[in-house]
């Protein structure tokens, strides 16, 4: 293995133009952890709120921005089990994805099911554990529900719609405009609700209110979410795009039991992030291998065009998952 590795770097806190290529030293693996080259990495929101210096990797961490990746494993430190080298896999990552080298925990890798490549792959780890673990284990969603989903074609939304479609929710989604609409309803949307044009609110409440809201807006979408939930509804909150502070009455969530929860991932402990892979290897990995459901892809750049790839997805333009060829 080469000493040396191509990565990108945030130079300063800033915009898309901050990202740099730089070289960086090749990771080793610590107890527990393995290397993987990396053929491809995700790009998500909490890439560009780094990169705003708005979101610290957790310490011990790589500065390097990436959350997720796929590729081959070609290191294993004592102690990682259920991995080895020449393994293809996929991978949760604390930091570093946007690297030809990574190192991450063995327990946060997963396989390649079967008939996905390394680029659809490596669109699966930070929605798949963000959407199984506040949908499924924090949010509750059983069968016969119905679940609102704000960002209904971002990546976390695209997972989401189909999630709770194969486990037998009734799926309501927002999107802004008419084709991001559309591809709700073909990934499996009962209705998706255009929200430049409609208010969510009259829509849930005319169909009993949703007993289920996962919402990364925030910001004045956190009242509008309480009015459109039903009696003993969950609202689930995984960012913040609009602000975290709002004035709330809270008289309706002791009057109505309403649940308010959140969680984000990346500070979460590696114990609690293996649990999330465990369920989604038993729970979701043989949907993705029959087929029955697949990580949306937007558009894919170069390592060296991350800039462009954040650009990409700050215009909000994208449906589906953005990655980048790095290998």
């Amino acid at each position: 293995m080469t000493q040396m590795m191509r990565a990108v770097e945030i130079t300063k806190p800033g915009g898309p133009e901050v990202l740099q290529l730089c070289e960086r030293p090749v990771p080793q693996p610590r107890h527990g952890e393995v290397v993987i080259k990396v053929a491809y990495a995700g790009v998500n929101r909490p890439d560009a709120l780094q990169r705003a210096g708005a979101y610290d990797p957790p310490k011990g961490a790589s500065d390097l921005p990436g959350l997720e990746a796929a590729g081959e494993v070609v290191a294993v430190g004592a102690g990682a089990e259920g991995v080895a080298v020449g393994d293809q896999v996929c991978a949760l990552l604390p930091g570093g994805g946007y690297a030809e080298y990574v190192a991450t925990p063995a327990a946060h890798c997963l396989p390649v099911p079967a008939g996905l490549d390394l680029k659809q792959a490596a669109c699966l780890p930070e929605t798949f554990f963000t959407v199984w673990s506040n949908v499924f284990g924090r949010g509750g969603l059983q069968a016969g529900e119905r679940f609102l989903v704000h960002g209904g074609s971002s990546g976390i939304g695209t997972t989401a719609i189909q999630l709770a479609r194969e486990f037998g929710a009734r799926v309501f989604a927002t999107a802004g405009s008419e084709a991001k609409c559309q591809a709700c309803l073909a990934l499996g949307a009962e209705r998706a609700i255009n929200y430049r044009e409609e208010d969510f609110v009259e829509v849930m409440r005319a169909e009993g209110g949703a007993d289920l809201v996962l919402d990364m807006v925030g910001g004045d979408y956190i009242p509008r979410n309480i009015k459109a939930m039903a009696d003993d509804g969950r609202l689930v909150q995984i960012a913040f795009l609009q602000g975290p502070k709002v004035a709330l009455n809270f008289a309706q969530m002791m009057t109505r039991r309403l649940t308010l929860t959140g969680s984000t991932l990346r500070p979460q402990s590696d114990l609690a992030k293996a649990r999330i892979a465990q369920d989604l290897r038993q729970k979701v990995w043989p949907l993705l291998a029959a087929g029955r459901v697949a990580p949306v892809m937007d558009s894919e750049f170069a390592l060296a065009e991350a800039d462009a790839a954040h650009a990409r997805m700050e215009t909000s333009g994208h449906i589906g998952k953005i990655v980048l060829k790095v290998g």
